[in-house]
């Protein structure tokens, strides 16, 4: 649906009074009905479709203004993803609104009963910057799907395509409905201090604990897209040269590593660990070339801050003398080669937090380092000196406890032809997702959730997921007047107790004699 002449997407000067004006009117169109028939929600949909088919340019352009993201990868992650999230969605629309039949009871005997979705309301979604265009539109696509009017705050961090959005959408989609607002944090506060019927945030774990600290003062239910370590495990049997070039797309080829389920760090034996580090740097040299920094295949770093933190990381006199591979820095372009770390201390920044950029650490520690971290942190905090040091293991299911010691994270990846090994990881280790030899392509099946557990995130999306998470699930019971159950009212007499009791505990005698009118008094 084209924009009908409403007015564009709200800009600059946004404040409380604003944002309680935005919300007041998206209420009141809500409460019309006009978001929830089968041919609004289509509309819209096919018209974010059309949008991203006529200016791809224009998308990928802004990708590269925001991160330097090469032409290929914006089209594989981002544009292709968003039209296929939209189009499986009007493939699959009508099943998902259709109310669920589920069985009755012999309790509420004669009944039929259903379970119908039903739009939430007025829904928030706040993107992040790493994958602006996706990680804005993909809930916005659900939020419609589901029958919401819907508010897009895109990320700051990605100007250029904060500002596509909200010179874009309102071309194509109805703006009585969708609206979009652009700004940093005073905006995005003004936000957070109405009433949502759902907020779906997408960022770090910080400022999601802010979010939901805004939502619970209106009791507004949240979906929070967060992030964490995300480990690979990599045993000894693998074809190591498969494993070292989707470990090496799934970590530098995803936005050179400022992705949430990027792999963050590579647990793997000892004996093993020379092995891998040799066949992921032929691997990097066959990707991106004896010189990275001038590869045309690598995103920069988003900006100044996330680069200092980078470095910040990578220049941490804990993890002097743990580079293997690249560690080039040049803050004038915010570029940072790719760079592999073998065997970093697990107390360093950079296994502390996530790592969220080009930097891979590559772990081989034991089951007794593990239980003695408690021991070697209160001896720190004590300021003893202390040499750290690191016990070896060779068999890679002892990695599961250094994850066990670890929050949560969004994905978790082994790579094994060991069976027993894949039953014990899937069993044993718990994660929002996890994929077993490969990284990240899990994301691109929409039959699948794709959310965090923990610290990791809270609820999940895509597919049916997306319309899920801003739908509200109705129970529906209905009765004829027909049926009457005596027993059911007062006085209960001792007749009817027996039956009542009968009826609870599924006994088809007790429903007879209740369907018969007993007991008569």
């Amino acid at each position: 649906m084209e924009n009908s002449g409403e007015e564009p997407a709200v800009e600059g000067g946004f404040d409380g009074a604003k944002a309680t004006e935005l919300v007041a009117e998206l209420r009141r169109t809500f409460a019309s009905g006009r978001t929830r028939g089968f041919e609004w929600r289509a509309a819209q949909l096919k018209a974010i479709v059309r949008m991203i088919e006529e200016k791809e340019t224009e998308i990928t352009a802004a990708l590269y203004e925001d991160l330097s993201k090469p032409g290929m990868e914006s089209y594989l992650h981002e544009v292709s993803m968003a039209k296929a999230a939209c189009t499986f969605a009007l493939k699959e629309l009508k099943r998902w609104m259709k109310p669920e039949k589920v069985p009755s009871s012999i309790t509420t005997f004669p009944s039929t009963a259903e379970i119908a979705p039903e739009p939430l309301g007025v829904v928030l979604v706040i993107s992040a910057w790493n994958y602006p265009f996706l990680l804005s539109i993909d809930p916005v696509i659900g939020a419609i799907a589901a029958g919401n009017a819907v508010v897009l705050k895109p990320s700051e961090i990605a100007p250029s395509t904060s500002a596509l959005f909200a010179k874009l959408l309102p071309d194509y989609i109805d703006n009585s409905c969708i609206k979009v607002v652009e700004g940093e944090v005073p905006e995005t506060t003004a936000l957070l201090e109405q009433k949502w019927d759902k907020i779906f945030y997408t960022g770090n774990g910080k400022v999601g604990r802010i979010v939901m600290a805004a939502a619970a003062k209106h009791l507004t239910p949240v979906a929070l897209e967060l992030g964490g370590k995300c480990p690979v495990l990599v045993d000894s049997n693998v074809d190591l040269k498969v494993a070292s070039k989707r470990i090496v797309v799934g970590k530098w080829g995803c936005n050179n590593g400022q992705a949430c389920i990027a792999p963050d760090y590579i647990l793997t034996t000892k004996s093993f660990a020379s092995k891998l580090v040799d066949s992921l740097k032929e691997t990097l040299d066959k990707f991106y070339g004896k010189d990275p920094m001038e590869s045309a295949d690598l995103s920069r770093i988003v900006n100044s801050n996330h680069f200092n933190r980078l470095a910040k990381l990578l220049n941490d006199e804990k993890v002097s003398g743990t580079v293997v591979y690249g560690g080039q820095q040049d803050e004038k372009r915010l570029k940072i080669a790719p760079t592999l770390l073998l065997d970093v201390p697990h107390d360093s920044l950079m296994m502390k937090e996530e790592i969220f950029g080009p930097l891979l650490p590559i772990l081989t520690v034991s089951l007794l380092e593990i239980r003695m971290h408690h021991l070697l942190t209160f001896l720190v905090s004590n300021k003893s000196s202390i040499t750290c040091f690191f016990l070896q293991f060779d068999k890679v299911e002892e990695c599961f406890d250094f994850i066990y010691s670890k929050d949560k994270p969004l994905a978790a990846y082994l790579f094994t032809k060991d069976k027993k090994l894949k039953e014990k990881f899937v069993r044993t280790v718990s994660a929002g997702g996890m994929l077993i030899n490969d990284t990240i392509l899990h994301l691109a099946n929409p039959h699948l959730p794709f959310g965090g557990v923990g610290e990791s995130g809270i609820g999940a999306y895509h597919g049916k997921f997306s319309f899920d998470t801003f739908s509200h699930k109705k129970a529906i019971l209905s009765r004829s007047f027909g049926g009457e159950a005596r027993a059911r009212y007062p006085p209960y007499t001792p007749q009817k107790q027996k039956i009542l009791r009968g009826l609870i505990n599924g006994s088809f005698i007790a429903l007879l004699l209740a369907l018969l009118g007993w007991p008569r008094d």
